[in-house]
């Protein structure tokens, strides 16, 4: 894509991903709220009240994006979907949002005194609190549009230090 046409593209595609989510039941046991999309509209809220930053916004909108392909493996799902699109922290976040739920003791270990523990554990408490069967939320065009707002601090960066190293949590 040129330049001009990036920003119409990733609008799109953000839009496309996070309506696909519509309809995508969940759980009842765990998500009284409904389908994957009503969710990710109430973190994405979640997050916006609680914070400035438009990476956190962005990983909390989309971090269950790959539940449209497979509820079990979405996560890395997520990850694929986004990779390239959003900037490596977004897409860091979106993989490992899981794992304070699965291994809480390793996964703390494993990021001691880091700032992705910290925002893993946000990403995880919007999660949690995202689920209530009568939140009022916003649509998903709007959404998308709070996101392009900060279009350009969502992008991948190749001259901006990495500190999100993708490896697998050992």
């Amino acid at each position: 894509k040129t330049d001009n046409q990036r920003p119409a593209f990733f609008k799109e595609h953000i839009y496309s991903l996070l309506t696909s989510l519509n309809g995508v039941r969940q759980s009842p046991r765990y998500h009284p709220e409904g389908d994957a999309l009503y969710h990710s509209l109430q973190v994405f809220q979640l997050a916006r009240l609680a914070c400035d930053d438009p990476e956190l916004w962005a990983a909390a909108l989309l971090h269950d994006v790959g539940k449209v392909v497979s509820t079990p493996n979405h996560a890395q799902i997520g990850e694929n979907e986004l990779e390239g699109l959003l900037s490596p922290r977004v897409v860091w976040l979106v993989r490992h949002h899981l794992h304070l739920l699965i291994a809480p003791k390793r996964t703390r270990r494993w990021l001691r005194n880091t700032p992705q523990l910290y925002e893993l554990e946000l990403l995880r408490a919007w999660d949690l609190k995202g689920r209530s069967p009568s939140a009022t939320v916003m649509t998903p065009k709007n959404a998308v549009e709070q996101l392009m707002k900060h279009y350009s601090s969502l992008q991948p960066r190749s001259n901006v230090p990495y500190y999100y190293e993708n490896k697998v949590l050992g």
